[in-house]
């Protein structure tokens, strides 16, 4: 999820954890720890595009980070807070759930987690997208709410408790939604005889209304959007996967590991000699059934030195009309 709904919730959990023994510190240390996980990001200032890719959600994301690094936190925060009530104990449990919970949010979007690493699962629920105002916006009044609160006040305990539940059961309401609409994939697949290998399913991004499913019907994939409030049939628009252009290349290792990285779900494209390998999983940059751009695609460059790879950028203006064409598709078709 984006920084500022873990932040959020690293809050609430510090709060639940230890804050009728320190108060809004409670907060705030709880905060800092559902930040740290993502500081894995500065891996793309250290290493090539591919390993920073494979980097992030990775360690940072495990348990074994939150059990290795809660003491050590805990520690430190013992020495800055030496007037504190709590102890060294209660600092480390608070950093554990702060730090801990972070991934076990993150297991719900699409890039999902590597929650048991060192072994290589990736766990992606894919139905949340990382930004959510309906999952952060009321989590954020209830947290306000309880930190106008004096630390040993019910009130304080009741309001944090309200954020953590609503918070929780929209994500799992969430999950019905995937359900609901996953079926509904299937019922247009085959109502219009498409024979299908595989579906991939996903909530469009701000929004638990529109969703989106990529489909794997051989040579091709097929990509089609369906709302709550659709009266019409799906329509599935048809991407080439092109698997051949990549040629020799396939065997490279940046590209087997890019492969990985997507579970298989990606096109190639090639466009004025430059060859593009395309994330499936996070779609296109907007709905139009014309549009050819990815979220997330990569130039394969050949050089003396070998493979590089290195992502293609996204701009402000590609945001502002996929917004627009979202709010205006989530109201049916």
């Amino acid at each position: 999820m984006d920084s500022l709904t873990q932040i959020v919730l690293g809050a609430a959990v510090g709060e639940a954890v230890l804050g009728k023994k320190v108060g809004n510190k409670a907060m705030l240390y709880g905060a800092i720890a559902g930040t740290i996980p993502d500081l894995d990001v500065t891996a793309r200032f250290l290493f090539d595009t591919v390993t920073a890719t494979e980097i992030h959600r990775g360690f940072s994301h495990s348990i074994f980070f939150s059990l290795l690094f809660a003491p050590l936190f805990g520690w430190l925060i013992t020495k800055i807070e030496k007037k504190s009530e709590a102890t060294f104990k209660d600092w480390s449990w608070l950093m554990f759930w702060g730090m801990f919970t972070h991934p076990i949010l993150d297991t719900f979007t699409t890039w999902g987690t590597q929650l048991f690493w060192p072994f290589k699962i990736r766990l992606a629920f894919q139905n949340i997208f990382v930004i959510d105002p309906l999952y952060t916006v009321p989590f954020i009044i209830f947290l306000i709410m309880a930190m106008r609160q004096k630390r040993t006040s019910p009130k304080r305990k009741k309001y944090n408790r309200l954020g953590l539940t609503v918070s929780t059961a929209y994500l799992l309401t969430t999950l019905i939604l995937k359900w609901v609409a996953y079926k509904e994939f299937l019922y247009n697949l085959e109502i219009q005889s498409i024979s299908y290998e595989a579906i991939d399913t996903r909530p469009m991004p701000f929004n638990s209304l529109l969703w989106t499913a990529n489909v794997d019907a051989g040579d091709s994939y097929l990509i089609g959007y369906y709302s709550f409030f659709d009266t019409q049939e799906i329509k599935f628009t048809s991407y080439p996967k092109n698997h051949e252009l990549l040629g020799d290349l396939k065997s490279n290792d940046k590209v087997e590991r890019l492969i990985a990285i997507t579970n298989g779900w990606y096109t190639i494209t090639e466009k004025a000699g430059k060859l593009y390998f395309n994330d499936l999983r996070f779609g296109l940059i907007s709905i139009d059934p014309k549009e050819s751009k990815f979220a997330f695609s990569y130039e394969l460059k050949r050089g003396s030195d070998g493979l590089t790879v290195q992502e293609m950028p996204k701009y402000r203006a590609d945001a502002k009309r996929l917004l627009s064409a979202l709010w205006e598709r989530i109201w049916g078709n």
